[in-house]
């Protein structure tokens, strides 16, 4: 038995020695040890490259709002794991972590035991599961930690799929495509389950097209069956309306900034719109206006200081940089821009630097003690503007770039997600 919460987490960390293993057997076998948890839950399945995690929190705060018990397993954790694991807006406990980890843990012993050694990711999956069971929630949102034919969410036969946009990242894993990546990510659709889908690409669109055809499941595309029109903003939110097959509603107004929060946005309206037209969930104009309105996200242009302004966004691909640009253009465009930036390895490092150095008037590169993470010095010589330094450590990184931080500039601190786990609570302590 584990006795702690601190081992419980190590425990989990430490399993089939940190390693990212693809395929279902594994998870399936876990889960079966359990008595099949994911199979008592009613669920929405989401994938995509950018906006999983604002669409899924758009949902869930729209379910939330009409009174469901909501439960939500996300990745990757910003600060802490419990993030991964939500019901409603609360993160599990760390007593209710321990609980299910020594539950979960006679099924991992025995698989190990067996030759079998389940990772980190599948461990987390089976305990949202169980956790959702136990907790008897309403609904269960799923996002995929990566691709999605594989990954070890893949179990579940949902009421509905969502995938988000297609874009380049993990394409060491997933292929160094758009149709290699979306066929990967078009491996959620179920045989009868309806998908909902904000792809852009007429690559993208004709697998997932052809996928649902197949799978004899509907397709409710973005900009064919579903769409949104932005509204002039007369407050500090995004304004929109949108229509649907089944809705039509004007003056939505939600509070993540960017021009791509109104496609995600959009897609949650979409599911909430068919749950409550095919699945008996009762959602009211009121839960959806108030729903949308008070969606936060963590860690996406997220606001983290305003006197000076300093914004945490993890734009960990060439999209997610795209995204945060045409962003910082919009609200900002009267002010400097100084930069803090971190990358993995595996990412497309030229393409993403090239697009900030567009809007940077200044970029430091640094780096931070993550097995995939880049050097500073190789980030920097990257780099062909001559506005920029580097350092090798990120704490003297940090205290280098919010040193003097001028009323007519902005410090965006951006790159890596694991990256912003690392600083985002030094940053918001510094400006209590």
């Amino acid at each position: 038995m584990i006795n702690t919460y601190n081992a419980a987490v190590e425990y989990v960390h430490s399993a089939a020695q940190g390693k990212m293993i693809f395929g279902l057997e594994q998870i399936q076998q876990l889960l079966e040890e359990l008595g099949q948890p994911h199979q008592e839950l009613k669920l929405v399945h989401i994938s995509g490259t950018n906006g999983k995690g604002s669409t899924l929190k758009f949902l869930k705060s729209i379910l939330n709002t009409a009174g469901y018990k909501v439960g939500a397993f996300t990745s990757p954790f910003i600060e802490k794991i419990n993030e991964q694991i939500m019901i409603g807006n609360k993160q599990i406990s760390d007593s209710d972590f321990l609980e299910e980890v020594n539950i979960l843990k006679p099924s991992v012993d025995k698989l190990r035991n067996a030759g079998t050694d389940p990772t980190p990711f599948e461990i987390l999956t089976a305990l949202a599961f169980n956790y959702f069971r136990r907790n008897e929630v309403d609904i269960a949102l799923v996002e995929t930690g990566l691709g999605g034919r594989l990954d070890s969410t893949n179990v579940v036969i949902p009421l509905l799929s969502i995938i988000t946009n297609i874009g380049h990242d993990h394409m060491n894993i997933l292929g160094d495509t758009i149709e290699e990546i979306t066929t990967e990510k078009a491996g959620i659709i179920k045989q009868g389950v309806p998908v909902i889908s904000g792809v852009e690409q007429l690559s993208a669109i004709e697998i997932i097209s052809h996928t649902a055809v197949e799978h004899e499941a509907e397709l409710y595309l973005l900009h064919r069956d579903f769409n949104f029109e932005m509204l002039e903003n007369l407050s500090e939110h995004e304004t929109f309306s949108f229509k649907s097959p089944f809705s039509r509603i004007s003056d939505l107004e939600i509070s993540l900034k960017g021009e791509h929060q109104y496609s995600n946005a959009s897609l949650a309206l979409m599911a909430a719109d068919y749950l409550s037209q095919n699945c008996s969930f009762a959602l009211e104009e009121e839960d959806i206006r108030k729903g949308l309105k008070r969606t936060t996200n963590k860690g996406r242009f997220e606001m983290i200081s305003k006197n000076p302004i300093i914004i945490l966004d993890g734009a960990h691909n060439p999209e997610g940089i795209e995204s945060l640009c045409k962003t910082l253009q919009k609200y900002y465009f009267d002010k400097k821009i100084k930069l803090l930036f971190s990358a993995l390895g595996d990412k497309s490092l030229k393409e993403m630097i090239q697009q900030l150095e567009v809007i940077a008037d200044s970029i430091t590169f640094t780096t931070f003690d993550f097995p995939r993470a880049t050097k500073a010095k190789v980030l920097y010589d990257i780099a062909t503007t001559t506005n920029k330094q580097f350092y090798e450590s990120w704490e003297q990184a940090l205290v280098e770039v919010k040193k003097d931080v001028k009323d007519d500039e902005v410090l965006v601190i951006t790159g890596s997600i694991y990256f912003l786990a690392v600083v985002r609570e030094r940053v918001i302590n510094h400006f209590k």
